[in-house]
């Protein structure tokens, strides 16, 4: 947009230009130097004499290389790349601390179309925080939970129906309400229906409410959930509970709109944005004939898989701290360091809510307000080492050698161990079967068995 706006107008003063941007914005130049910053990202980051002429990647994240070369993906490489805008999730330092922000990257072009730099726009992200805080709410900063976040983040501001995917206690509520409230719902109710609990004689009185005197004991008018819910969202948690007989119910409410409380002959209309989430695998209930097909759907328009805790370990000491905060008496209270090792070996099959109820009974254990590793349930205490664990503690008793004989050791041993063909080891190890055949090359002749049983020095298929 901007690169037409100057092919039509000729000069302009970029910083003017940025002002009129209400969120922090910044001009890059191809080189990755800011050039012109507004007042929404001097006011983020720094006086603007402390970022002109630096990187955007020092300012924005501590780096001394641009972010693909940290490991993270680079909105400006890849705008380079395709020639089109770029909006990537990232995690940037700011003088309050590491926020989650929404970079969106446009090129920006002359009158020939040569690339001169480039637009950088900050989007703030409210539905979750990085740091500790006292107030409910989504928190982490692992590369697991910043993917599950990049899809809440696009969902939030549309209509969409979204479906949440994840194994119990991965807080699909949590999300469900992030959701809402970073939507333009979010001044309007947020209602609940714990499709778990519904059987057939209350589901349409609870979802769709009844007349008075429906049947017997309706001694007056019950607003439904789906009532309830006008304006704002409903969520339907469990979704994958409900009883096959009752599904053509809610796709009817799903594909016309409206309803009829129990009793009532006059429809009424529906306004609600859907938001679903379950435990189970739908697709193979659907294969089973346990879940209609046409209702999944239609609620599984957006769907958004929720990590489990043992994939997003790097979390555990933020998400304590935090649970600890929000707990009653709570504040205050830590863990040791043998009690924290301990928990990082535990897999959490309860995942966040479990961690939650470990955290309650240590609370009550400690006296002096230190958890220790026997406030543990003992099914902590017992748990070994997870693999990259124990690869870990083998790594810490190893002496200083240089990476390149690390290297040969490590492939020593799984080609001793590994009984597939040479073409899966390359697979499973991340690169090419040519890469692998050179790097068995350079094994001592007495380690050369490939992990097929060939000489690695023989020929490659």
């Amino acid at each position: 947009m901007w690169g037409v706006w100057m092919q039509q107008t000729g000069p302009f003063d970029p910083a003017a230009m940025l002002e009129a941007i209400p969120e922090p914005a910044a001009l890059l130049s191809t080189q990755y130097r800011i050039m012109a910053t507004n007042q929404p990202y001097r006011a983020l980051y720094a006086a603007e004499q402390e970022v002109i002429g630096h990187p955007c990647y020092e300012v924005s994240h501590g780096y001394s290389v641009p972010c693909d070369q940290a490991g993270e993906s680079c909105p400006l490489k890849g705008c380079r790349q395709s020639g089109q805008r770029q909006r990537v999730l990232h995690l940037h330092n700011t003088p309050y601390g590491d926020e989650h922000v929404d970079v969106e990257m446009t090129p920006l072009t002359d009158a020939r179309g040569r690339l001169t730099g480039f637009l950088e726009v900050l989007h703030q992200v409210r539905e979750a925080r990085a740091r500790v805080g006292d107030r409910e709410g989504l928190v982490g900063r692992a590369p697991a939970f910043g993917r599950m976040l990049s899809l809440v983040h696009r969902a939030a501001p549309s209509e969409i129906t979204v479906l949440l995917l994840g194994e119990s206690g991965t807080g699909k509520e949590l999300v469900a309400r992030a959701l809402h409230e970073s939507s333009p719902r979010a001044r309007a109710p947020f209602v609940t229906v714990e499709c778990s609990g519904l059987n057939e004689g209350l589901f349409e009185s609870e979802l769709f409410g009844h007349e008075r005197g429906a049947f017997t004991g309706a001694v007056s008018r019950k607003q439904g959930l789906v009532e309830a819910a006008r304006g704002g969202t409903l969520f339907l948690d469990e979704i994958g509970e409900i009883p096959l007989s009752l599904q053509v119910k809610l796709l009817r409410l799903i594909e016309t709109g409206s309803f009829r409380p129990v009793g009532s002959v006059e429809p009424q209309h529906a306004d609600f944005r859907l938001v679903c989430a379950t435990h189970r695998n739908l697709r193979q209930r659907v294969k089973e004939g346990l879940f209609r097909q046409d209702l999944y759907y239609r609620i599984a328009a957006f769907p958004v898989p929720l990590p489990p805790l043992r994939e997003r370990r790097e979390d555990l000491p933020l998400l304590i701290a935090s649970l600890l905060q929000r707990l009653p008496e709570g504040n205050g209270v830590t863990l040791a360091a043998q009690t924290l090792e301990r928990l990082q070996r535990y897999p959490f099959p309860g995942n966040i809510r479990e961690l939650r109820n470990i955290l309650e009974r240590g609370i009550l254990l400690a006296d002096d307000g230190v958890i220790q590793p026997e406030h543990l349930p003992r099914e902590c205490l017992e748990s070994e080492p997870l693999p990259w664990q124990a690869a870990a503690e083998e790594l810490d008793r190893l002496p200083l050698m240089p990476l390149d004989q690390l290297e040969q050791r490590y492939l020593q041993q799984v080609c001793a161990r590994f009984d597939g063909e040479r073409r899966e080891l390359a697979k499973r190890l991340g690169i090419s079967e040519r890469t692998l055949y050179r790097k068995l090359q350079r094994l001592p002749s007495e380690q050369r068995a490939g992990p097929d049983g060939a000489d690695a020095g023989g020929q490659m298929g």
